[in-house]
């Protein structure tokens, strides 16, 4: 669906001769990609959120952002922020109403622009050498003031655009491991290379060499500048200033399984610079080779499978050897040559949004002092919009740990650090991880990342002690947890976990109840009590006892069918309320949607009835028209609950019928109706302002911390109306609806061949 809205408009820009690349070796072509306008909401939660997704190419070269914000109305709606963040590999994680976290959960945020707003704004945002994959752009209005809006009522609005320019290297050379290339880097055409990276890769260096201008000496300061990686907004590239004819960058710990970009610019103006460019890695260590037979792994994969708990959709991501749950005495005699241990890891997709990581072997992990374990955990881009959940627990049954030994893991994303200690930072050459630990007297840690990025993420597992002899406690076991999950802690029990879709792709967020916010709904800064529950609750419910007064009045005046209406609203707006409240103080006797259906026909059916009573026309007509409403109104119920002129459709309509009624019938007579002054007075003005103001509260006046008080109000004068406008009772029909033709005992009196009763009506009475 996505593709519906994206242009792509491929451009070939620059040949062998062009202005971006004075060394005829790399050619650059230009793509647009576009994404329709939407509107913008005010922050209330993540849904309120405009996310749109771009995809990066690889080799691209300068990329530029263009974001439009446009007002969609002509009155004044004075100047708004429009606030927007921008991340790659995933989501941004924003907080803008300065709520607290859970704990244990970490973030990191995301770069953030802000926009005023008064009818059209444009503003652009460019980057050089951006990271190749999924970008997110998202936007939202400042955070909302809790008034509630009436759907189908003119507001200000604003439509939130972005559209992405590129410019990418179509023939970009590779640089080859331990091969000189020759390259030319000018002050206006940087020179652009890339070069892979293997896996186990512990170190990377790239060097320039016999660096000359042509114009000077060879030991003449060429002044380059030498920059390794791309631009992720959370960290910027190794940047290397050069002096000289040589000078070399390196990375500890690069980017496992990608390409990696290298970029050599001239920092002097008006120079043209040649020199040779070499890469090099090196492989530090490497897990023990398991060869090709798999039966072993077929054995442990069923082995973990049972009929009580089905394994389904399930792929191995690591083929390496494992060492956990095995015997000590087997952890020990493993060969020098292996210097690091892997496990393989199950692959188990749940539901949408999760997933369940689990070792082949078993939940415990041997864990030594001599050599790291690596786990690795792939996440794809359809995973990056829920939450990556890490529970480390240390298990001190099989073993008996010292209270001077700890387990130290780093959580890192792309490649892993193979080595920890206590000096050792968790992170990596371009990229952070996460440390945690746990030992004796903090047997479990906990981390949750929301909105991980989609690459494979590496936990390394290695024992250390204080005073670097771990004496006999060589060995100890650790149950790492990983998986994934839509929201943190499934929002807890103040929130709901709500799926969210930006057309293709999928995520997850908490919408808080009861005052409650922040990520996970645990921020209770503004959260209500309980006994404000209650109070909103009784509230809510108990005003709907009004109607109690229109049903008895409208049964005395011998208006059943409306009566049957004033109840049924009665009780379904009761329990719609009571199942509609956030917290705890919450009871439902059926589905919510049923009862917030039922609550909304019954409202307006009580409005359309009691208007068309007033007009006093023939029984025919009048119940004719209850049930063409009434079918009308239930139809525009299931297309649009909480649109507007389905309250104001009917209440006009009907209005505009009983108007033509009284008109008709005041011409006719030669004198205003209904006749009676007291009538007007004592009934008729009062029952309209009843109407006019809780009209004007429930459209104008309402807001989320007012809606017990405002919301109670309206029901009672609704109720209050009704009472005021039904007509007083036709003369010719008696109590309870029967005619004076039948008797109690139901058995009708005969005048001959026909019952005594009459059906003449009387329209023109006035009581």
């Amino acid at each position: 669906m996505e593709a519906c809205f994206l242009r792509r408009l491929l451009f070939v820009v620059l040949t062998a001769g062009g202005t971006l690349a004075d060394d005829g070796q790399v050619t650059f072509v230009s793509e647009l990609l576009s994404k329709p306008a939407q509107k913008l909401s005010k922050y209330g939660w993540y849904a309120n959120v405009r996310l749109q997704r771009f995809h990066m190419p690889e080799e691209t070269a300068i990329a530029r952002w263009l974001f439009s914000v446009k007002k969609g109305h002509t009155f004044h709606c004075g100047q708004h922020n429009v606030t927007i963040h921008i991340r790659w590999g995933a989501p941004p994680v924003i907080n803008p109403t300065g709520s607290v976290f859970p704990n244990s959960t970490l973030w990191s945020p995301s770069l953030s622009l802000t926009l005023p707003v008064t009818s059209q704004s444009v503003t652009t945002f460019n980057l050089s050498d951006p990271a190749a994959g999924d970008w997110y752009v998202a936007a939202h209005l400042p955070e909302d003031d809790g008034r509630i809006e009436q759907k189908g009522f003119p507001s200000c609005s604003y439509f939130f655009q972005p559209q992405l320019s590129i410019r990418r290297a179509v023939d970009m050379p590779v640089l080859q491991p331990d091969a000189f290339l020759t390259q030319t880097a000018a002050p206006d055409g940087p020179a652009r290379l890339k070069l892979y990276v293997p896996e186990f890769a512990s170190s990377l260096s790239v060097s320039v060499a016999d660096c000359s201008s042509g114009e000077a000496a060879e030991n003449e300061n060429c002044s380059l500048v030498l920059r390794l990686g791309c631009a992720s907004l959370q960290l910027d590239p190794v940047r290397v200033n050069c002096s000289g004819i040589r000078c070399s960058a390196s990375l500890p710990n690069p980017p496992w399984n990608t390409w990696l970009r290298v970029v050599v610019e001239s920092s002097q103006a008006n120079r043209t610079v040649t020199f040779k460019v070499v890469s090099n890695y090196t492989v530090g260590c490497k897990p023990k080779s398991v060869g090709l037979e798999a039966d072993d792994d077929f054995a442990k994969l069923r082995g973990n499978s049972s009929p009580a708990n089905p394994v389904s959709n399930i792929s191995v991501v690591s083929d390496t050897v494992t060492v956990s749950n095995h015997s000590l005495a087997q952890v020990s005699q493993r060969p020098v040559s292996a210097c690091v241990g892997t496990v393989p890891v199950l692959f188990e997709e749940l539901d949408v949004l999760s997933l369940r990581f689990t070792p082949v072997s078993g939940p415990n992990i041997s864990i030594t002092n001599t050599h790291p374990m690596l786990l690795s955990y792939p996440l794809h881009t359809h995973a990056s919009g829920g939450t990556l959940n890490l529970q480390l627990t240390l298990n001190s049954t099989n073993a008996t740990v010292s209270n001077s030994s700890n387990v130290v893991a780093c959580f890192s994303p792309w490649t892993p650090v193979l080595e920890l200690n206590h000096s050792q930072r968790c992170r990596t050459a371009l990229f952070g991880g996460f440390s945690i630990g746990v030992n004796v007297s903090a047997p479990k840690a906990v981390v949750r990342l929301p909105f991980p990025q989609s690459t494979t993420w590496y936990l390394t597992l290695q024992l250390t002690c204080n005073s670097g002899d771990c004496g006999n406690t060589s060995v100890v076991s650790v149950v790492p947890e990983v998986f994934l999950s839509a929201c943190v802690e499934d929002c807890g029990p103040y929130g709901e976990c709500r799926l969210l879709r930006s057309y293709s792709y999928l995520y997850a967020a908490c919408v808080c109840t009861a005052g409650w916010k922040g990520w996970g709904c645990t921020d209770d800064s503004s959260a209500q009590s309980y006994a404000h529950q209650i109070t909103a609750i009784l509230l809510l419910t108990l005003s709907n006892l009004f109607f109690l007064p229109a049903i008895v009045v409208a049964v005395r005046r011998s208006y059943l069918t409306e009566a049957s209406i004033y109840l049924f609203t009665m009780f379904f707006s009761t329990f719609y309320h009571a199942c509609d409240q956030p917290g705890v103080a919450v009871l439902c006797i059926m589905d919510y949607d049923t009862l917030q259906y039922c609550d909304f026909l019954g409202s307006i059916c009580s409005i359309w009835v009691t208007i068309l009573c007033m007009a006093r026309v023939r029984d025919l007509i009048k119940y004719t028209l209850f049930m063409l409403g009434a079918l009308l109104i239930a139809m525009s119920m299931q297309l649009d609950r909480k649109g507007l002129w389905n309250l104001l459709g009917p209440i006009l309509c009907a209005i505009l019928f009983m108007v033509i009624t009284w008109v008709y019938r005041g011409v006719r007579r030669r004198r205003c109706y209904p006749p009676s002054w007291q009538r007007w007075v004592f009934f008729l003005i009062p029952g309209l302002l009843c109407a006019l103001v809780g009209v004007c509260l429930y459209i104008f006046a309402e807001t989320e911390d007012n809606y017990y008080y405002t919301h109670s109000l309206w029901h009672i004068l609704v109720a209050s109306c009704v009472v005021f406008l039904l007509p007083p009772k036709e003369k010719n029909i008696e109590e309870l609806g029967w005619s004076r033709g039948w008797s109690w005992s139901w058995r009708p009196r005969v005048c001959g061949y026909t019952l005594c009763q009459s059906n003449k009506e009387e329209l023109y009475t006035v009581t």
